[in-house]
């Protein structure tokens, strides 16, 4: 199916078209008109029963022939049957073209994705599916070919279409699609020159109606918006027709000059406005995304100063924990030690004890000898000593009457020390040695 321009509206019409033009006005159209039905164009005549009457008038003479050479008889019995075969040839070969004619015309062949619609005697007998058909009857027809399976487009531009401002809208570009559903109820109830009419009426209808609840401002959002309801309302309008709509919409809305100047202000403000609006997006996410950065980078080096702190607490822990090892280490060393060294002190101390009780019982037991040894050495020693102690010299120093000259004096001091000499020799001090020694050691026990 052709479609009208988009300047101008659709039409919607039927031809008139001999049966090998059906399928290509039906696929092409012609000068973009949408042609749906097909009336075509009739090439049956009784021309066929010209041949079959002159046959079977053919053969009626061949029989009276046939009679007449019955009754008579010679030369004449021979023309008679030849006459007579002659017709009989004649009217078999007649009957046969009549025949073949009756046969070839009666044959129709509906093209494919259509409808015939068979009448006879004028009246609709029934409709004829796509493919061939013989049409015995002489007097039935196939008086419209519809097609019934293509969707077809419409165009209708609506002009001087108010708002709810009353600003009248220069044009409203309305298309839709529509299908034939029932052939017979569309040929015979409407026709497709009054549909085209209908169709625009209700279209224009539908879209006033929408118009009239929009304002102007908004007039560009009946572009691609939802039609159904306009669909539904078309539905309800052609189904009567035998008519479907299978789809709608509005692709174009045309404003008036001046407005559309204002308006085209307006969306290059509001474009501005949206890029301006974009861009300071852009940069305000930038921002925030540099913030982020920035407090992402801060929480790394923050948890990098975290981890250093938790490593250098677990070191100063682990050192602290290894001098508490080693202080405990070396305090239970010491506590080992003077533990150690306590017991020794007081297993010595015990062995001393043990010692110095059996050296008292000893001494106890030999004191009195102890006593009278050290008794006789003492006198030993007295005596020793007594024995050995020098002779004392006297020197007059005085003036009684003797001597007092330097002389005198000198010579006493040289002598004083030959006389000493032997009272400190080495057998006195050996003696006296030996009575400290005894002395001590008999204190000490």
């Amino acid at each position: 199916m052709s479609t009208a321009r988009s300047d101008r509206r659709s039409v919607i019409s039927e031809a008139v078209a001999p049966w090998s033009q059906i399928a290509q006005l039906l696929r092409g159209g012609e000068a973009g008109t949408l042609i749906p039905v097909i009336i075509p164009r009739n090439s049956r005549r009784l021309w066929w029963m010209l041949p079959l009457w002159l046959g079977l008038f053919t053969l009626l003479s061949g029989v009276m022939l046939t009679l007449r050479e019955a009754g008579s008889g010679g030369l004449a019995d021979a023309a008679y049957g030849a006459l007579a075969g002659l017709c009989y040839g004649g009217g078999v070969l007649l009957l046969l073209i009549g025949a073949l004619w009756w046969w070839r015309s009666s044959i129709v062949e509906i093209e494919q994705g259509t409808h015939g619609v068979l009448t006879r005697y004028g009246a609709v007998n029934r409709t004829l599916d796509a493919g061939r058909h013989y049409l015995w009857h002489p007097w039935s027809r196939v008086d419209f070919v519809v097609d019934v399976a293509t969707e077809i487009p419409y165009s209708a531009p609506v002009m001087a279409c108010p708002t709810r401002e009353n600003v009248p809208l220069r044009s409203i570009e309305f298309f839709l699609k529509f299908r034939i559903t029932d052939a017979v109820l569309f040929v015979r109830t409407i026709g497709a020159g009054n549909f085209d009419l209908v169709l625009s009426s209700a279209v224009q209808d539908a879209i006033r109606q929408r118009a009239r609840l929009m304002h102007t401002e908004r007039a560009y959002d009946l572009r691609g918006s939802d039609v159904a309801d306009m669909q539904d309302l078309l539905n309800r309008q052609l189904d009567r027709y035998g008519v479907r709509i299978t789809g709608c919409n509005i692709p174009d809305v045309q404003l008036p000059a001046q407005y559309q100047q204002h308006l085209a202000t307006r969306e290059r403000v509001a474009k501005e406005r949206t890029a301006y609006e974009q861009e300071w997006g852009l940069t305000r996410k930038r921002r925030i995304d540099s913030l982020g950065m920035d407090i992402e980078r801060a929480k790394k080096v923050r948890d990098a100063r975290i981890v250093e702190v938790k490593a250098a607490l677990n070191q100063a822990r682990e050192q602290v924990a290894q001098l508490l090892e080693e202080q405990e280490t070396n305090a239970q060393r010491v506590r080992f030690e003077i533990e150690t060294r306590g017991r020794s002190g007081l297993i010595s101390a015990e062995n001393e004890a043990r010692a110095q009780r059996a050296l008292a019982q000893a001494y106890r037991d030999n004191r009195a000898v102890l006593q009278y040894e050290l008794a006789r050495r003492r006198l030993e020693v007295g005596a020793e000593l007594a024995s050995k102690a020098p002779k004392p010299v006297v020197v007059r120093t005085d003036g009684g009457g003797g001597d007092n000259s330097a002389l005198s004096t000198l010579i006493a001091a040289q002598l004083l020390p030959r006389m000493a000499a032997p009272a400190t020799g080495p057998d006195a001090a050996q003696a006296l040695t030996r009575y400290v020694d005894g002395n001590g050691s008999q204190a000490g026990a």
